[in-house]
């Protein structure tokens, strides 16, 4: 393999690394402490002295989300457990027929919602359970950020649920085929799912106009808004695909941004929460920051044929950290 990273300035050095003994599959933070989520029951806090693996489920972990303060994760054990900055870890919900959890998400306002087979449950603020049952599996979950609204993806589309609104049929948002993910850009506008197929499908959610994003060479497994909202990062090529949606119409008869190409496929993007740049992990191990105004790269990670698998920035995007397939680990302190 040809070194696509040696005129590349480098942060390389200043990486604290570390082994977690497992594949990492999520990485959060908890104020500063870099939490990595192990795809096997435990989550390794690693902060700069005395590194902690918290045991959280009874097998493999599925999906987490966080805020900051805490980690919601979801299990093939059946349940969902919460884990505090302290690492207290809680038994939250949990399947009564034991089905995998694979699907959490956070509202703002610090509800949760998760999901087991066909049914989406959340649980408010309040304490209010409240639950919808899906045309199929479910297979995504994303709140809006406006309003108490969650988006669920399945087979054939996505549909649009007011948890409160008691009897009300959801938004339908149809697209034949399978939709493995789904995501809703910062301003409330629109909503992007993941298909089978290597390629993204949209909506604009005032009149459900189509969105086709096409062109990946392999299914697209990520996806990260940048900080403004302008621009959706995504993986599944060799390269940083950023899909424009600063315009009412969003990426419609309008080309991607495409940015830090390489011979490897982008595996995993994390936009930096503040400034228009993207930490960006690839199929051969590398990690390269992007800066998006000029396509500027910085190396974070040398490529060592091991995948990178979660990437992940601290609030004020002072700190970066990512995992790999065989448990490699790293944080950078800018």
């Amino acid at each position: 393999m040809s070194d696509q990273t040696a005129a590349i300035p480098s942060l390389d050095d200043r990486v604290r690394r570390f082994d977690t003994d497992g594949a990492v599959v999520g990485v959060h933070f908890l104020n500063d402490t870099p939490v990595f989520v192990l795809g096997e029951e435990a989550l390794l806090f690693a902060p700069e002295q005395g590194e902690k693996r918290v045991r959280v489920h009874g097998g493999a972990i599925l999906a987490s989300a966080s805020d900051g303060e805490r980690i919601v994760s979801g299990g093939d054990d059946g349940k969902v457990m919460v884990t505090t900055a302290g690492g207290a870890v809680s038994d939250f919900a949990s399947d009564p027929n034991k089905r995998w959890v694979d699907q959490v998400a956070l509202a703002p306002d610090g509800s949760v919602a998760w999901s087991a087979g066909k049914t989406a449950h959340v649980l408010t603020k309040k304490g209010e359970a409240r639950s919808f049952e899906a045309p199929s599996t479910v297979a995504g979950l994303a709140f809006l950020p406006k309003g108490f609204r969650l988006a669920i993806a399945h087979y054939n589309g996505c549909s649009l649920w007011f948890p409160n609104a008691a009897g009300a049929a959801p938004q339908k948002l149809e697209w034949k085929g399978s939709h493995l993910g789904v995501t809703v850009s910062p301003d409330g506008r629109f909503v992007v799912t993941m298909m089978q197929e290597p390629m993204l499908h949209g909506w604009r959610i005032a009149d459900g106009q189509h969105m086709r994003m096409s062109g990946y060479s392999a299914r697209v497994r990520s996806l990260s808004w940048t900080s403004d909202g302008d621009f959706l990062a995504t993986s599944g090529s060799e390269q940083l695909v950023l899909w424009p949606f600063d315009g009412k119409d969003g990426p419609m008869g309008r080309q991607p941004t495409i940015l830090g190409r390489r011979d490897a496929r982008v595996t995993v993007v994390a936009s930096h929460p503040r400034q228009p740049a993207v930490a960006t992990g690839y199929a051969d191990g590398a990690v390269l920051l992007v800066r998006i105004d000029d396509g500027a790269l910085i190396l974070v990670r040398q490529g060592d044929g091991e995948p990178v698998t979660a990437i992940g920035w601290n609030a004020n995007g002072q700190m970066l950290a990512y995992g790999t397939e065989a448990g490699r680990a790293g944080v950078l302190r800018l």
